[in-house]
């Protein structure tokens, strides 16, 4: 039988079956800005890491690469760049390009919620659940939900992580979660830094604490009911440090 798909009744492509039944698979999504791609090898080793993890086998790097430019085309220069890794009776490389994204503007507000993923430390191409939890705080208010273990340890945001600044260190959370590359870039930062184990509470002692994923850094101004202290300084210094980052050419 011949395969084929189809899109809300459009006959499409059979291989974007890919995209619609991947079940298994690892993904990383990152922002690209002139062609450029702040921790392109970053992005590249998790995916390594999680392809040895999951299917046994390298990643085949020229693939990555080469989807990446197919899906920017020559006329894309800005654009949220997906890189997934799916079965299809062998792992597959498969790109895809939506709109840039840009970190929000304002301080965000997290409210914590009791979740952990399964195999946190892997970027998973199906994540029902965290878009799940993430859009029911949403609709109660909140900006952003922060994953806590079953004893209430902070591990992660739903599609972030959390950091901040306390006593001059720059502070991560101890516990499983997902080590992303903008954290991974801001570990070299040239201030002290530790993780321990944090809880919500903890946070309000905080001098600033800020979220970060591939679209920058921003300010967390409340977890749950509390406000936190806002620093305008510090999140400047870590901003400013962000930008500077050398982005990789993917051309």
């Amino acid at each position: 039988m011949t395969e084929r798909a189809a899109l809300e009744g459009r006959l499409v492509d059979a291989d974007a079956r890919l995209l619609f039944g991947a079940r298994y698979g690892h993904f990383t999504s990152m922002q690209v800005r002139d062609r450029r791609v702040r921790g392109l090898d970053l992005h590249v080793e998790r995916l390594e890491a999680a392809n040895a993890e999951l299917f046994g086998v390298p990643l085949d790097r020229a693939a990555v690469l080469a989807s990446i430019r197919a899906a920017l085309g020559d006329d894309v220069r800005d654009a949220t760049v997906r890189v997934y890794v799916v079965e299809d009776g062998r792992p597959r490389v498969v790109a895809v390009c939506v709109p840039p994204c840009e970190a929000p503007a304002r301080p965000q507000s997290v409210k914590p919620v009791a979740y952990q993923r399964f195999l946190p430390h892997i970027k998973q191409a199906s994540g029902m659940m965290q878009v799940h939890v993430r859009r029911q705080v949403q609709r109660e208010g909140f900006d952003e939900a922060l994953l806590t273990t079953g004893d209430g340890l902070i591990s992660e945001g739903a599609i972030t992580n959390l950091g901040g600044f306390a006593g001059g260190r720059l502070v991560w959370p101890d516990a499983p979660m997902l080590h992303g590359t903008t954290m991974r870039l801001l570990e070299r930062m040239d201030v002290p830094q530790e993780r321990r184990p944090l809880r919500p509470a903890d946070l309000a002692g905080f001098d600033q604490v800020f979220l970060c994923n591939s679209w920058g850094v921003w300010p967390v101004g409340r977890v749950g009911d509390v406000a936190l202290p806002q620093d305008g300084a510090l999140m400047a210094r870590l901003i400013d440090y962000y930008d500077r980052i050398v982005s990789d050419p993917l051309d």
